[in-house]
């Protein structure tokens, strides 16, 4: 329950970010199935802007070689693999973290998609660090 009462914050947070932005499932959450559906938004979310995040850094590496082509597909390839390596360490960490939740229920569920979400966010953050003048 305390991860509940946890993810009842996120919501309430994550609703008042939205602001004056458009309608989110994170505005005026006051239900468990509203907190599991902002959870599940959050997730979609960070990982859309993740994907973005290491999108546009495969760009930047490819405009800052573009003159040495071996270097930019040496430093994407080394890029993709640490990608996949961070993803094999977020969902270890996010077992870890939802451990307590019975797999298949709707907390576990929440609670997964906010870790995932949580990561998601650091790893955007620092992906668009990379190569930055």
């Amino acid at each position: 329950m305390k991860s509940m009462a946890w993810l009842v914050l996120l919501a309430i947070v994550s609703g008042a970010q939205a602001g004056e932005e458009e309608s989110t499932p994170c505005d005026n959450v006051e239900t468990d199935q509203q907190t599991y559906a902002c959870a599940a938004f959050n997730k979609q979310t960070a990982e859309r802007e993740l994907k973005s995040a290491y999108d546009d850094l495969i760009q930047r590496i490819r405009d800052q070689y573009a003159d040495e082509s071996d270097k930019a597909d040496a430093l994407a390839g080394r890029m993709d693999a640490a990608e996949k390596l961070w993803t094999q360490l977020r969902d270890a960490d996010c077992k870890v973290e939802t451990y307590a939740e019975k797999p298949g229920s709707k907390a576990f569920e929440a609670a997964w998609n906010t870790c995932v979400a949580q990561r998601s966010d650091d790893r955007s953050e620092y992906l668009q660090s990379i190569g930055q003048q």
